[in-house]
């Protein structure tokens, strides 16, 4: 089974993994995370995150990170170079929760779907009332008891 390892600017991985588990406890195994301090260089902090992966064990991992071309990011790239570990930055919540509802999928259909998710989740909300109705006060005449509110 892929497991997954959130890399992201502080707290936002912690916090990741706090909104995962809220939806999948039975995950919470499945999910390591790493979250970069603010002024962090790539090089200073590779080797932890390294650790981290490691400690997760697993052949196939997928990192979830939050900005690309950010710090984050950049040490995620680099522990990508280790076979069976894939990257996708512009993690959101719906992009996770595909993740982990699909974990047992194979890493490149993981991939696939957890950016599925992602573009998915993201949609404007309409603001207006269904049917675009005002509310009227209510009456006591017989004759209007038949409106709908």
């Amino acid at each position: 089974m892929t497991g997954l390892f959130i890399i992201a600017h502080a707290p936002l991985a912690s916090a990741l993994r706090a909104a995962a588990m809220h939806c999948f406890p039975e995950a919470a195994e499945a999910i390591a995370v790493y979250d970069v301090p603010p002024g962090a260089s790539a090089d200073a902090y590779e080797a932890e995150a390294a650790g981290r992966l490691a400690e997760r064990g697993g052949e196939q991992t997928l990192i979830l990170t939050d900005v690309f071309g950010a710090t984050p990011c950049n040490i995620a790239k680099r522990l990508a170079e280790k076979p069976g570990v894939r990257v996708v930055a512009g993690v959101n919540v719906p992009m996770l929760w595909r993740a982990l509802n699909y974990r047992d999928k194979p890493l490149d259909d993981l991939v696939a779907l957890a950016l599925a998710g992602a573009g998915q989740g993201v949609m404007p909300v309409a603001v207006t009332r269904p049917q675009n109705q005002a509310q009227r006060p209510p009456t006591d005449d017989p004759i209007d008891s038949q409106d709908q509110q």
